[in-house]
């Protein structure tokens, strides 16, 4: 069964694991649409995403529409659902809060489909009061999370934060 599948891409290091996530979807037969933010784009780049999810990679929350509606509406209205990995601290405290300011946030405000959230971060952020009540208001709202890896991380640290890897997230998916 084909989804229309929105993938959220932040701004980490495991921003090149999206790139075999997007492989998965589309060879399962996935429509799959990218969103990055800027900061996703200093560690991957559109043209990948573009290449492998066959689709315009979307980033500018007033970029001409495809369609007649806006951009953050259009997507979040033909996802199926969403998936935002890898998800930062920042993209998920801004969830948690409602905070809308850029294409990601906004589609995560304004779909009504299931949302699936991949964390990565550095164990320190990852183990964080402010995190761990963030994630704790998300899931209470039906997010679902699939949790971070444990082991070294790029920071050269080891700990929770390293995101689980993209063939376990799409089983999640």
């Amino acid at each position: 069964m084909s989804r229309t599948i929105v993938l959220g891409v932040t701004g980490s290091i495991a921003a090149y694991k999206a790139c075999e996530l997007t492989r998965l979807f589309v060879k399962n037969g996935d429509d799959v649409h990218v969103i990055m933010t800027d900061h996703a784009k200093e560690f991957v780049t559109p043209l990948t995403f573009r290449t492998l999810s066959r689709n315009p990679v979307q980033n500018d929350m007033f970029a001409d529409p495809l369609e007649w509606k806006p951009g953050h509406i259009s997507l979040a209205e033909a996802a199926d659902v969403l998936v935002i990995a890898p998800a930062t601290a920042n993209i998920i405290a801004k969830m948690a809060n409602g905070i809308a300011d850029d294409l990601l946030s906004s589609v995560a405000l304004a779909t009504k489909s299931q949302i699936v959230v991949a964390p990565a971060m550095n164990a320190g952020m990852w183990e964080n009061a402010a995190t761990q009540d963030n994630i704790e208001r998300l899931r209470a709202r039906g997010v679902r999370f699939v949790a971070p890896d444990s082991g070294e991380l790029a920071c050269g640290t080891s700990g929770p934060g390293r995101m689980a890897s993209p063939a376990a997230i799409f089983g999640v998916v």
